[in-house]
């Protein structure tokens, strides 16, 4: 880093993305993206008039793209905001309402840790339980920043509405954020309780259950005021955060929805499938309503099966804090790729099936 960087910078851990290697092909299950492709109708909206029309700047208000969500979830648009992928909106989250503190869980998406470093924010971590579920009690009663991604990653273990919603009413004073990243593959979702609290910020992506990660498309629900503030330094950095193609696609996605939905029931067969396999080799896994496993082996250490597996052109995600480094979280891809990957697990562990 350059001599010129601001001090309270200079330290700050940077969020580790998924590795994304170039020198060979290989079967991703580390970032969580979806094995199938968009439909056809967002492919189509991406054509030769919007590429054209790239010398024009994108509209700021996101208006079809805003009413097209609107309609879809049944709210109105002015309880919509749109953002450059989700992380966007946590961003602006934890700039917006982190003065009086943060609290999140310690084993969770990794990106809560780094913009509280960011804006200098005192977060606290909250242990998971044993099993690695969430301690709702201990997220009660706050009235800071309270931040909970639910399902959780990277265990996947997903709370109720009703403990999400106890979490919101008991913090009155501080907004709740409800990260519903991976909500669409097994979870509930609890957006609508911000027509009863108007704490809540509910969060959503594109990436996950849209096949759309490189789209990088986020958006979330909340009462008006709170999309007011988001707007608000939305247009205080980057008005034109949403570029014109990823509009047009984001807005034709929302034409074939049951596309979505059927991506997301094959996730969820093929993530059941999977879990049996690997218990019947041995593995212990958490019980995931996301589009992704988290799985310890019997036989193997965590960091051993990824390395061995990268070397068979299969790649997970192995995390190497002291708590789960013996994890790994595994993408659900299609079913020929969780095959591929069954086979290799097999041969590196000696296992059969």
């Amino acid at each position: 880093m350059s001599r010129f960087l601001s001090g309270k910078l200079s330290k700050l851990e940077a969020y580790v993305p998924g590795e994304q290697p170039r020198d060979r092909r290989y079967i991703k299950l580390n970032t969580n993206e979806s094995p199938y492709p968009p439909p056809q109708c967002v492919i189509d909206a991406v054509g030769m008039a919007e590429m054209e029309a790239l010398r024009l700047y994108s509209d700021p208000e996101c208006k079809i793209l805003k009413e097209g969500i609107a309609e879809e979830y049944g709210v109105l648009p002015e309880n919509v905001f749109i953002s450059n992928g989700s992380d966007e909106i946590l961003n602006f989250a934890f700039m917006a309402y982190g003065g009086r503190g943060a609290v999140f869980p310690d084993i969770t998406y990794g990106f809560y840790s780094v913009f509280a470093d960011l804006y200098g924010i005192d977060a606290e971590t909250v242990p998971l339980r044993e099993d690695f579920t969430v301690d709702t009690e201990a997220f009660c009663g706050r009235n800071s920043l309270v931040v909970i991604a639910n399902p959780n990653a990277p265990t996947g273990i997903a709370l109720t509405p009703e403990e999400v919603e106890k979490i919101i009413a008991s913090n009155p004073d501080g907004v709740v954020i409800i990260d519903e990243a991976y909500v669409d593959f097994g979870a509930e979702s609890v957006y609508k309780l911000y027509e009863k609290y108007d704490n809540l910020l509910t969060v959503r992506t594109y990436s996950k259950s849209r096949s759309m990660a490189g789209a990088r498309l986020g958006f979330a629900f909340a009462d008006r005021k709170i999309i007011e503030d988001l707007e608000k330094i939305k247009y205080s950095t980057n008005p034109y955060n949403i570029n014109r193609l990823t509009q047009a696609a984001g807005a034709a996605a929302l034409k074939d929805s049951g596309y979505f939905r059927k991506n997301c029931e094959k996730i969820a067969e093929t993530r059941e499938y999977t879990a049996e396999c690997l218990k019947k080799l041995g593995f212990t896994l958490t019980p995931s309503a996301a589009n992704f496993l988290f799985a310890k082996s019997g036989d193997i250490g965590g960091e051993e099966l990824y390395v061995r597996l990268r070397e068979k052109g299969i790649l997970i995600r192995h995390f190497t804090s002291e708590r789960i480094k013996d994890y790994n979280r595994i993408t659900v891809g299609s079913r020929d790729e969780m095959d591929a990957f069954l086979r290799a697990v097999c041969e590196i562990t000696g296992g059969k099936l």
